[in-house]
């Protein structure tokens, strides 16, 4: 759990290159106080942000990513890369998020980034505790921040 007390605060989480697309979802009131994670889609449904802390981080970071074209609707279903969960072209996608000016990068993850609910809800079904899973998906937020972006998470 943490903690994000203004909007300055929750802006400087993401890298400067991406400050300028954040953009709060309307009826957002700080403190904010955060369980695993927060994300929100923007308002046209073009950009998805993520603000999680690095297992043992008390320090929020942020990503900013982009809903590429979907393609083929109509294609098998697809599998999250975070949280493990199946389902349609509209369900889970790629996501994009620029490493400079030169280069991008995607992983395929559920489109409105609600992986944590989901592994709650497989974990209630069956019984046991989503805690492990869920530290599992911060980790795996974390790697793709740190390899695949070369942003400092701890």
């Amino acid at each position: 759990m943490f903690r994000i007390e203004t909007e300055k605060e929750l802006l400087s989480a993401f890298r400067s290159r991406d400050r300028k697309f954040v953009d709060l979802p309307k009826g957002t009131s700080l403190p904010l106080f955060v369980r695993d994670y927060l994300a929100w889609v923007d308002p046209y449904g073009v950009r998805v942000f993520l603000v999680f802390t690095a297992p043992g981080s008390k320090r929020p970071t942020g990503i900013a990513f982009r809903r590429d074209q979907q393609g083929d609707k109509a294609l098998a279903l697809r599998v999250c890369d975070w949280c493990r969960a199946s389902g349609s072209a509209d369900q889970i996608g790629l996501l994009t998020t620029d490493v400079d000016s030169k280069r991008r990068v995607g992983v395929n993850l559920c489109l409105d980034l609600r992986c944590n609910e989901k592994l709650e809800t497989a974990a209630n079904l069956s019984g046991r505790s989503a805690l492990d899973d869920i530290k599992a998906l911060s980790e795996r937020m974390s790697r793709f921040a740190s390899e695949a972006l070369g942003m400092e998470v701890s």
